[in-house]
């Protein structure tokens, strides 16, 4: 065979060239460095009952998307006005995707009164904890 003959349909080459920039992906992800500060949208839940960790729903917990926030993060939040301070990311949930997060408010007037703002999250230790593990 010559280089760029096909190979049970497809081109030789092309099939080289892929395995070459996924090769550069995996190194460039293995030493990515993950920033340290994020703007949020935050909301405000005030259901109580387990988190994904497995512990009781309480003030000083939020819930994040684990893909930016892993579970057992420790974070400061500022901008939340009353509600700025250090909070542990305990929880996940279906409708907080991306840079969203939602903070634990156990009055649900006060939950509902908090609406939607715009946060300034920032990394204080970083989280590494699965589903129902004991909380940091």
């Amino acid at each position: 065979m010559k280089c760029g003959e096909k190979i049970r349909g497809h081109n030789r080459f092309g099939i080289l060239l892929c395995l070459l920039l996924a090769g550069q992906w995996c190194a460039a992800a293995r030493t990515h460095r993950r920033a340290r500060h994020y703007r949020c949208e935050a909301t405000a839940f005030s259901t109580r009952g387990p988190t994904q960790l497995g512990v009781r729903a309480q003030q000083g917990i939020i819930a994040a998307d684990p893909r930016v926030l892993p579970l057992g993060t420790l974070v400061r939040v500022s901008g939340a006005g009353p509600y700025s301070g250090s909070y542990v990311v305990t929880d996940t949930g279906s409708k907080v995707i991306g840079y969203h997060i939602d903070i634990f408010i156990p009055n649900h007037a006060q939950a509902r009164r908090f609406g939607k703002k715009l946060v300034m999250v920032s990394v204080l230790r970083w989280g590494n904890l699965a589903p129902n593990s004991a909380a940091p």
